[in-house]
């Protein structure tokens, strides 16, 4: 069992930073609106759980102007990836023991 936990990454205990890394897996990236939306959260705790994850170098960001408006859309990183699979399948792993 204790090589399971060591799996499990400290990034992802946060249901939001969770949450925010399971959209992003499954979509090429989405936009701050888009996230804020599915995860039901405000501007400012969302802006901090994703400053936490690009620390980590988990999630990157790209910034643009849509019909003259700015846009910021958010996308995993290649290491971002793999830790959250990592992390996913020692969860899995538990869940089977």
């Amino acid at each position: 069992m204790k090589d399971l936990l060591k799996d499990l990454d400290k990034a992802f205990e946060n249901r939001i930073r969770l949450g925010i890394m399971s959209a992003l897996v499954v979509n090429d990236s989405l936009d701050f609106n888009a996230l804020k939306d599915l995860l039901g959260v405000t501007d400012g705790n969302l802006a901090s759980h994703l400053k936490s994850l690009e620390k980590s170098d988990y999630v990157q960001f790209k910034k643009e102007f849509l019909d003259r408006k700015p846009n910021t859309s958010y996308y995993a990183t290649e290491r971002g990836i793999a830790a959250f699979k990592k992390h996913i399948g020692a969860i899995e792993q538990l869940l089977n023991q």
